[in-house]
Parts: structure tokens; sequence; C-alpha cells
């Protein structure tokens, strides 16, 4: 453990199963993230830029210092930020190494940044801010991967889609960059009916019959659960995955292998486990009978990595 609480680099190894290993992250990004971060200037600089006119527009450069342990995430957005104002970035680490600056004597040169003076700090809060809460779910998402996998599981761990509004891409951008599956990105990724739906439509079969016969073969349809007879009509309507939604960890595993028993070679089907798991807990919901553990602890008041930007002088 290191010396300020967070997990050391031994016990949050790079996970074998994450995107990284396939490519570079950044090349999911659509074109119009971009805007996004035009606009997070503009909210950060509605008018006059009076700091800006105190420091001048002469060169210089400044390091990005990471000062707690962490997994680094966010560098595309990072990118962006500066370079919409004129700087350039040099990095010294690599998105999805972990950093300890307690083994670096209490911090680490991650970056360094190049431009005009009055720009490196235009960008800085805005770039610090992205960068601090996309590294911290990155490192609370590989962290309950790892807790996971120690425990024996041998399925997907994915974050909801509980995210903050304006700010979905960073989290979930974190998420992979920590290792685990984004599950789905919004309302138009798969279709998921909960019990709203349900309630809403009269019954479970009428609820995925509507679904299916609007998303067609192409989008998935999930369906939230509370008990086994439930789980039975929604395989039975044809739902791909069934959601067992708050269980407890017993009743999960017996739901989970009387179901898997039940359907199999009759119909394919994934299940899924979600409702109040954390870090805590998680472990009482390990059951690889379970294709899916969902949760949003991996984003949800989650910590952030301290990071900081100093012009050198």
């Amino acid at each position: 453990m290191a010396s300020n609480g967070a997990p050391s680099a031994a016990e949050l190894p790079l996970p074998t199963d994450a995107s990284l290993s396939h490519g570079s992250l950044a090349d999911l990004l659509p074109s119009h993230f971009t805007t996004d971060i035009t606009n997070w200037l503009a909210e950060d600089t509605p008018s006059f830029d009076y700091g800006g006119f105190v420091v001048g527009s002469s060169l210089r450069t400044a390091q990005l210092l990471c000062k707690s342990a962490g997994v680094l995430a966010g560098v595309p957005f990072f990118d962006e930020v500066f370079r919409q104002l004129d700087c350039i970035v040099e990095w010294h680490h690599q998105e999805g190494a972990y950093l300890d600056p307690a083994t670096s004597g209490g911090k680490i040169k991650v970056a360094t940044v190049k431009g005009p003076t009055r720009k490196l700090l235009l960008g800085e809060r805005v770039a610090l801010n992205t960068l601090a809460r996309c590294s911290g779910v990155a490192t609370r998402s590989r962290k309950m991967l790892d807790l996971v996998r120690k425990a024996g599981y041998t399925g997907v761990l994915a974050g909801t889609r509980k995210t903050t509004p304006g700010f979905r891409i960073v989290e979930k951008y974190g998420m992979l960059v920590g290792g685990i599956d984004g599950h789905r990105h919004d309302l138009s990724s798969m279709i998921m009916l909960k019990d709203n739906h349900i309630w809403a439509k009269g019954s479970i079969t009428n609820a995925v019959k509507a679904a299916r016969a609007v998303g067609g073969f192409a989008l998935k349809i999930e369906v939230e659960v509370q008990t086994e007879a439930e789980a039975d009509e929604a395989i039975e309507a044809g739902a791909d995955v069934v959601m067992l939604d708050n269980f407890d960890g017993e009743g999960l595993k017996v739901a989970a292998k009387s179901l898997k028993d039940r359907w199999q070679g009759k119909r394919q089907v994934l299940l899924e486990c979600s409702g109040g798991l954390t870090e805590s807990n998680v472990k009482e919901y390990v059951n690889n009978d379970i294709d899916i553990i969902s949760t949003s602890a991996v984003h949800q008041g989650v910590g952030h990595v301290d990071f900081s930007l100093k012009i050198d002088h």
C-alpha cells in the first residue's frame, strides 16, 4: 500500500484483458469531442483573461506533475485542450501507466507543455480537472477489476450509465483505460428495459416485443428482473441479457445456476448482476454463472488523482 493509502503499483497491474493492448483508445473518440473542450474553455473564460494580461505571451515551458497514486488516463483530452491553445505537450509516461509519487520523492514529472505563458494558464485548470477525473475513474476501475479477478471471476466487469451529464465521454473513456467494459454508452447503445418500462408497458413480454419491433437484429435487449420467474419470462420473450437486480450474494448464486441449467441448449442469454456493488462487497457476488457484473462504484463518488502544472522558473 502506498504511503497515502492508495493501492501500490504491485496491487494494480496492467490488466491483461484491457482494450489498451489492442490499439490506441484515443482512436475511439468522435470528432465532436473537440467541441466539448472548446465549450469547457469558453466556460472558464467567458470574457476577459485578466490573468493572461498579467503574464503575457512569451514562450515558456511547464511541467505536469503527479502528486498522488493512480492510473494515468485522459491524455487525448489534455492534449486537445492545449492544441486549441497553440501549445505542445510532450508525454514522459504512457496512458494506462500506474504512477506512484511515493516512490519518486512525492512527485512524478508526467509531461512537459510548451507555449505562450498566458495560454498555458488558460488551459491549466480545464486540462487538470479532466485528467484528474478521468484518472480517478481509471484507477477505481482497475482496482475493482483486480479485486474480482483475484476472487476468481472470469466474466465482464462493467461501469454503468450513471455518469455526469456533459462529462460522460471522459468517464467512459476512463473505464476503458482502467481495463473494464463501458457497458452501454447511452440510451441508443442497447435497449435496456428497467422496472419503469415494464410497469408502463404492462408486462415484460409486451415490453420486449415492442423493443424488438424497433431495435431489430442490430440492438441487444436487456431486461432488469427481480425474481427467477421474471427472468424466465424475459428469456422466453427473447431478451439477450437479463439483469438480476439487487439480489443478495447467495440468492444470486442460486438464481444464476438455476437459470443457466434450465435454459442451457434452449436459449442463448447473458446474465448480469447489478445493484449496490462496491469494493467492500463485490467478492460476495463473484459467481461465474454470471456473465457481467456492473457497478456505478467505479465512477460515482470516485476520488481524483492529484495533478498540478508548474511553469518552469
